[in-house]
C-alpha cells in the first residue's frame, strides 16, 4: 500500500507598514523613494500612483505619455539632479485635504522591481494661543484674486457657528443677522486687503469655547476655495507645553503667543 501525503506549505510575506508622513494644508511636501544599493534611474521608468483610488500622479519615462490624474496636474514633480544616486522621490506642491492618502513608488521595469509606500495625511493649519489674546486665522489666495465684490463666510466646523460673513461689502450686523452670539462684536477682517486676496479675520480676546476648527469658504470667485484652520486656545503652559506636543508633530503646529499675554 502507497500512502500519499500532501503537506501544506504556508508562506508568510512580510510587509512593512508605510511610512506616515503630516503635513499641513497648503504646504509643499516630499514623498521619499530612493533605491538601495544606489541605482541610476536616468534610463528608468518609475510610477507614483494613489492606491487608494487609483490616480496616477507621476511618471518618469522617456518617453512622454499622457494620463495624470487631473488633480495632480501642474503640482508634482521629481529631483532629476538625483536620478543617478536611485532618488525617485517627488515633490507635491499645495498639498489639498483630498492628497490624503496611500501613495506607492513602483519600479516596473528594473530587474527585481521594487516598490515603496508612503501614507499622507493633510490636515488643517494649527494655531495655538493663549486665552484672552487676539488671534489672526489665515485665508489668503493665491495667485492673488481681488475679492472686494464677492463674497466669503468663515464658519466653526465642529457646531456650524457663524462666525463671520463679508457679503459685497456689507457684514453681519442689525440689517443682516445670523452671526453666532458666541462672536459677536469680537470678529473683523482687513478691508484694505481684499483686493491682494486676503480674507483672513481676528478673533479678539479669544476664549476656551473658540477652540476647534474654522472653515473659510469663498463660494463665487473663478475658482471656488476653502482653507480649514484649528485654533487651540488654552492658558499659557497648556498651549506651550500640553497642546502642542498632544499633535506628536512640529511640522503641524503654529504657535502664536502675543507678548501682550505672556
Amino acid at each position: 500500500m502507497t500512502l500519499h501525503v500532501n503537506i501544506l506549505i504556508n508562506t508568510c510575506f512580510y510587509l512593512p507598514a508605510p511610512k506616515v508622513i503630516k503635513v499641513e494644508k497648503g504646504s509643499d511636501v516630499t514623498l521619499p523613494c530612493s533605491l538601495w544599493p544606489k541605482k541610476d534611474l536616468r534610463s528608468t521608468q518609475f510610477v507614483w500612483e494613489k492606491t487608494d483610488d487609483g490616480q496616477k500622479v507621476f511618471l518618469y519615462d522617456k518617453d512622454e505619455r499622457p494620463g495624470q490624474s487631473e488633480q495632480f496636474k501642474g503640482r508634482v514633480s521629481h529631483f532629476p539632479d538625483k536620478l543617478e544616486q536611485g532618488n525617485a522621490s517627488i515633490i507635491i506642491r499645495n498639498t489639498r485635504r483630498a492628497d490624503s492618502g496611500e501613495y506607492r513608488c513602483m519600479f516596473p521595469s528594473i530587474q527585481k522591481p521594487e516598490i515603496f509606500y508612503i501614507y499622507l495625511v493633510v490636515g488643517p493649519k494649527v494655531i495655538t494661543v493663549e486665552e484672552g489674546c487676539d488671534v489672526t486665522l489665515p485665508c489668503s489666495l493665491w495667485p492673488k484674486e481681488d475679492i472686494w465684490s464677492t463674497w466669503f463666510i468663515w464658519k466653526k466646523t465642529e457646531d456650524d457657528q457663524k462666525v463671520f460673513l463679508y457679503c459685497y461689502g456689507d457684514l453681519y450686523s442689525v440689517k443682516r443677522p445670523g452671526q453666532s452670539e458666541q462672536f459677536k462684536g469680537r470678529v473683523s477682517h482687513f478691508p484694505d486687503e481684499l483686493k491682494q486676496g486676503n480674507a483672513s479675520i481676528i478673533i479678539r480676546n479669544t476664549r476656551r469655547a473658540d477652540s476647534g476648527v474654522y472653515r473659510c469658504y469663498l463660494p463665487y470667485i473663478q475658482t471656488p476655495q476653502e482653507f480649514y484652520i484649528k485654533l487651540v486656545v488654552g492658558e499659557y503652559f497648556d498651549v506651550t507645553v500640553k497642546d502642542v506636543l498632544s499633535f506628536k508633530d512640529w511640522s503641524l503646529v503654529s504657535t502664536l503667543l502675543s507678548s501682550c499675554c505672556i
